[in-house]
């Protein structure tokens, strides 16, 4: 099964660049920020993590066991700035997590063998 993809691709990748070039405007923050969980969401697929960056969005990632009802056992919380330097590599999973910059719970709430994502190579 595949990630059903809500932005487009290049539209995604434009947002990211932007964003990196120091571009704060929200609707661009928002949309680098969704398309980053769906390339994590799209790369591994599953249900045993939620990953959650408010007020934008959350996905369900990595293979394991599905969760359907309540607060997910495995979370991972935190702001865009920080989701965005995770995703692209500018900022390690380590250190996000020792400088509380990303709050992580549960025994699979651990991105350090997933990021940086390979945001710049998806498929239009």
């Amino acid at each position: 099964m595949s990630v059903r993809r809500r932005i487009a691709p290049d539209t995604g990748r434009a947002a990211v660049e932007s964003v990196l070039a120091g571009d704060d405007d929200r609707g661009t923050v928002a949309t680098a920020v969704r398309y980053l969980l769906e390339v994590l969401a799209s790369d591994f697929e599953g249900h045993s993590l939620e990953v959650r960056v408010p007020p934008y969005g959350a996905v369900q990632a990595i293979d394991g066991p599905r969760h359907t009802r309540g607060t997910p056992p495995n979370v991972i919380e935190t702001d865009a700035a920080t989701w965005i330097a995770l995703a692209t590599g500018s900022l390690s999973w380590t250190e996000a997590v020792s400088s509380a910059r990303a709050a992580a719970s549960g025994l699979r709430a651990d991105l350090r063998e997933e990021l940086p994502l390979r945001w710049r190579t998806m498929e239009s």
